[in-house]
C-alpha cells in the first residue's frame, strides 16, 4: 500500500505514520510544503528507529506527485466523503491520500473524484479524527481486504 500525506503539519503525526508504514510495509509519500523539517527531532522520536525500514518520497506539489503515477489508483479520505472507508475496494498499489490536519484536502484535488472520496464514521459533534489514527484505521482495512498478504 502507499500512504500519501498532503501538506502534513504536525511532526508527531507524521512520525507515528512513519512507524505505521514501517510495520505494514507501506510506502510513505509526502506532498510539500511540510509543516516541519524531516530532520525534526519530534518527527524522528515519534518514528523511533523505523526510518530505515520504509521508503519515503517527497514531492514539491500534488500535480508533480500525480504526474509520476499516471495509471495509479487514488483513494481520498475526507470528512466530506459520502461513502465510508470500508466500502472502498483497495488494491495493493493504490495511493491512499490524506489531507493536512487543519484543512483536509483542497477542492482542486478532490473535485470530480467524488466516487473516490471516503470518510471514517464518527459522531456528528466532532470535527475530525487525528491524522495518524485515520491513516492506521484506513490502512488496516485495506490490508484486511487483502487478507494481510505478506504479514505475519
Amino acid at each position: 500500500m502507499r500512504i500519501v500525506l498532503f501538506e502534513p503539519e504536525i511532526p508527531a503525526n507524521t512520525g507515528n505514520i512513519v512507524r505505521t508504514c514501517a510495520v505494514t510495509g507501506a510506502e510513505l509519500h509526502l506532498i510539500e510544503p511540510l509543516g516541519f523539517s524531516i530532520d525534526d527531532k519530534h518527527l524522528k522520536r515519534a518514528g523511533l528507529d523505523y526510518w530505515d525500514q520504509l521508503d519515503i518520497f517527497v514531492y514539491p506539489d500534488f500535480f508533480t506527485f500525480q504526474s509520476r503515477y499516471p495509471k495509479a489508483g487514488f483513494l481520498f479520505f475526507s470528512t466530506k466523503g459520502k461513502e465510508i472507508y470500508t466500502k472502498a475496494n483497495y488494491t495493493k498499489n493504490d495511493f491512499l491520500v490524506f489531507g493536512k490536519e487543519t484543512a483536509g484536502l483542497p477542492d482542486y484535488i478532490t473535485q470530480g473524484r467524488e466516487d473516490s472520496i471516503f470518510r471514517i464514521p464518527m459522531v456528528s459533534d466532532c470535527r475530525s479524527m487525528n491524522l495518524s489514527n485515520s491513516v492506521a484505521v484506513v490502512l488496516y482495512e485495506a490490508l484486511r481486504q487483502g487478507d494481510f498478504s505478506g504479514m505475519s
